[in-house]
């Protein structure tokens, strides 16, 4: 993996990516969503996670986040998706409604056989792409860009009005999560 794409300052401030195995559509369930909107929160009020920028795509996030206290980032975000994806797996299993579950938990499984460190279902992609934000001109073109996102996927005409972002909160309104760093 390169260099460009570690965590290298246990302080920085990080633009992350991280998306589904396979670029799997889990993420057009809400309540899959909601799960992941409840674990960003907890991770805020417990870890120390401070997150200035977010979006939950169909399949993907976008994050920018600092770790606030000692903890590395790369340990934040490591148990974050860990806790995730165990409890997505489980989501999908026991959710009714889902007319996926069965395609779904191949793929988690699948793909759980080809990686060395996964036991019975792999969720998330390994790669996290972090990116250092060493400026406030770079800092300010991720944020547009992770609110841009659902726009150029055609799912809202403007950002502020994808619920599932930070957007919201920075066009003066209060998002779905507490305590979002606005950037200016």
């Amino acid at each position: 993996m390169s260099r460009n794409y570690k965590f290298h300052n246990p302080k920085g401030l990080y633009f992350v990516s991280f998306a589904l195995i396979e670029w799997l559509d889990v993420f057009t369930r809400n309540e899959y969503k909601e799960i992941l909107i409840e674990s960003l929160s907890y991770c805020q009020e417990n870890k120390g996670m401070q997150i200035i920028a977010w979006c939950i795509m169909t399949n993907h996030v976008h994050l920018v986040f600092r770790s606030v206290e000692s903890r590395k980032p790369e340990l934040l975000l490591g148990d974050f998706k860990r806790f995730t994806s165990k409890k997505l797996v489980k989501a999908i299993k026991d959710n009714p409604k889902e007319s996926r579950r069965e395609l779904l938990l191949d793929q988690f499984k699948i793909a759980a056989s080809k990686s060395s460190n996964v036991n019975e279902y792999q969720f998330w992609r390994h790669d996290n792409k972090p990116i250092e934000l060493w400026s406030n001109k770079v800092i300010s073109e991720k944020i547009i860009y992770i609110h841009q996102n659902p726009v150029k996927a055609g799912l809202v005409f403007r950002a502020e009005d994808y619920v599932y972002s930070s957007a919201i909160d920075y066009s003066g309104e209060k998002g779905l999560l507490s305590n979002i760093v606005v950037a200016r």
